[in-house]
This record gives structure tokens, C-alpha cells and sequence, in this order.
């Protein structure tokens, strides 16, 4: 298994200062429909997978080839505007967007796995009004490629001669033959306690963490947040939390979590679950072991501490104020 490397979410230093229109509907990084990647009114030009010994009408990519293994492939074309189109076609690496949806970096970033393995026949293409072109491409993996699932893509772009680029993929998904070993941590637990004005209400926590995809599959995190007392006693478990992102191996994506209706009880315990998603190429899903993680934090209920304190200098103030009345009644007597 590969060494993940650590990835966050944020796509700084993938992004260009260009304007970017990123268009992968045909691949499931925007998760429509099957067919070709559609053209809007910005771009003239639709993309598709060929159709050879692979298949016909496929909706995306995807090999599963040993270490210095080769295959080939093509990439379909079609300009449906009214002029010729000159684009770019290369190849790129995946990662995930902070809005959480699958992304190509741009071509002037350096891919090291699907990008630098996938090979176009010609770095660039023209296309002629209503016609369509094929650009074939081969897929050559070193012999040291680690085993595992790798995301990447062809990239079709056209840069119009003001900084803007757009562009139209279609996705590649590749597992390395070897072994699988998917994993899934959470990381950086926290929980913080908002409080309450009322002394003998319940108040709001939030609780954030990392998820880190450390094993060599794409995964989906299923999640569950609880919150409890000591013993176990008053706990709130949070309701539906929607699933992760596909992460991709060595990638990260951060949660916060409010809880609500959480008694102050000294001592907090913050539990996260994550259920891993495995999603074979045939988009079958597999549930995998459960991966737990706790976290404790203190709690001090200051709204019902300083009634207490209160309480107890009235109490103290009411018997010396008896003290001193009694003792001026015994001086009083003599």
C-alpha cells in the first residue's frame, strides 16, 4: 500500500487566476446523468468515452491494471457550434473541491498518478462545425505504481484569449492491482460547550473533527455524533448528518457538528462513528467495520455555580447577621 500523502480539501495552488468552467457531467464528479458530457450555451463542444472493446455508451472510465501494465482507449469530440474549435486534451489528477465534489487540476499543475500515467495521442485537437474527432489514448503504469484506487481525468480546454478557461472531462477511475486497504480515521476531536443563561436548563456544544482517508481506496464516510454525561448518562445523539464526500486516498475533510439540548454535566464525552463507504466499479457499496473515536471535555454549569455561591453568602451573611443579634441580646442582659 501507498504512503497516503496528506491532502486537505482546500483547492489552493490547483486553481489558476483563469475564470474556470468545469464541466464533468458525464463522469459523476457532478453526479448527473449517464450519456455524454453536455455542452452549455458556453461551450460549443460535448465529450464521450469510444466505443471499442470496452464498451459502448459508457459513462465514465474506469481500468483495473497491474503494476507496468498498458490498455488503450479514445476520447469522442463532437463541436455542435458553428465554427471550428480548436482544444486542448491532456491528462490530470483528481481532488477534492471544498464544496466537496470531485475536481481535475488545471494543466499547469503537475499530476504524479492518473495524469502522468495517461498519455493522449496529441495534445490538442480541431474539430470542425458538427463533426466529431477521436483522440486515443494509452494508460501505461510504472512497475513501482502502489496498489490502490486512483482518481484522475481527460481534460478537453479551450482558452479564449482573455484568461478564461473552460473545460469539459471525463472521468478516469484506475485501481492498481495488489492489495486493498481501505481505512478511514477521525482526527483533531473536539467538543466546546456554548453554555446556557439558564441555571437549570441545557445548552449548545459543537463538535469538530478531521476525517482522513488513510488507507488506498476511495471511501464515503458515513457519520453519526453523540454527546454524553458521566456513566453515559444524559446523552444527545445527534439526528441525520449527511455523508461525506468521496475522499480520495490521503485526503481530509472537516466536520462541525452543533448538538443541541446538552445538559452541562462536568464531564463531557463526545463520540463520533464513521461507517466507510467502498464503491466497487459497478457502483456497489459496501459497508465496511465501524470506526469510533471519543473525546472528553469539562463543563461547568457558571449560571447554577454562582447561584449556589450566592446562596451559600446568603446563607453565611443570615447566620452571622443571627450571630451578632444574639450576642447584643447576651451584652444586653448583663
Amino acid at each position: 500500500m501507498r504512503p497516503p500523502t496528506p491532502r486537505t480539501t482546500t483547492a489552493a495552488g490547483t486553481l489558476t487566476q483563469a475564470t474556470v468552467v468545469v464541466l464533468l457531467a458525464a463522469l459523476g464528479f457532478l453526479g448527473l446523468g449517464a450519456g455524454p458530457a453536455a455542452a452549455d450555451g458556453d461551450v460549443p463542444w460535448t465529450v464521450g468515452t469510444a466505443s471499442n472493446d470496452f464498451g459502448s455508451g459508457r459513462q465514465n472510465y474506469s481500468y483495473t491494471l497491474n503494476p507496468g501494465g498498458q490498455l488503450k482507449d479514445g476520447l469522442v469530440v463532437v463541436n455542435r457550434g458553428t465554427t471550428p474549435l480548436h482544444l486542448a486534451v491532456y491528462a490530470a489528477d483528481a481532488f477534492t473541491a471544498e464544496e466537496g465534489k470531485l475536481d481535475l487540476v488545471t494543466k499547469d499543475t503537475k499530476s504524479t498518478e492518473v495524469g502522468a500515467w495517461v498519455h493522449t495521442e496529441r495534445p490538442d485537437v480541431t474539430v470542425r462545425p458538427g463533426e466529431s474527432v477521436e483522440v486515443p489514448f494509452t494508460v501505461a503504469l510504472p512497475d513501482d505504481a502502489a496498489p490502490g484506487e486512483y482518481m484522475g481525468g481527460i481534460v478537453t480546454s479551450l482558452t479564449d484569449g482573455v484568461n478564461t478557461d473552460r473545460r469539459l472531462g471525463i472521468r478516469i477511475r484506475l485501481r492498481v492491482g495488489g492489495e486493498l486497504k481501505p481505512g478511514l480515521a477521525v482526527e483533531d476531536l473536539r467538543v466546546r460547550y456554548s453554555g446556557t443563561p439558564n441555571p437549570f436548563g441545557k445548552g449548545d456544544a459543537t463538535v469538530t473533527y478531521t476525517i482522513h482517508n488513510t488507507g488506498n481506496a476511495i471511501l464515503t464516510a458515513r457519520q453519526a455524533v453523540s454527546i454524553s454525561g458521566p456513566f453515559g448518562r444524559l446523552g444527545v445523539r445527534v439526528g441525520q448528518i449527511d455523508d461525506s464526500p468521496q475522499l480520495l486516498p490521503g485526503d481530509t475533510w472537516k466536520v462541525s457538528v452543533p448538538v443541541h439540548e446538552v445538559v452541562p454535566a462536568l464531564r463531557l464525552t463526545g463520540t463520533v462513528a464513521l461507517v466507510p463507504l467502498l464503491t466497487d466499479a459497478s457502483n456497489s457499496v459496501a459497508p465496511l467495520a465501524v470506526v469510533e473515536t471519543t473525546t472528553h471535555a469539562w463543563t461547568a454549569p457558571w449560571t447554577l455555580l454562582l447561584l449556589v455561591v450566592v446562596l451559600c453568602g446568603l446563607v453565611v451573611a443570615v447566620f452571622r447577621h443571627r450571630r451578632r443579634q444574639s450576642k447584643l441580646r447576651e451584652d444586653a442582659q448583663e
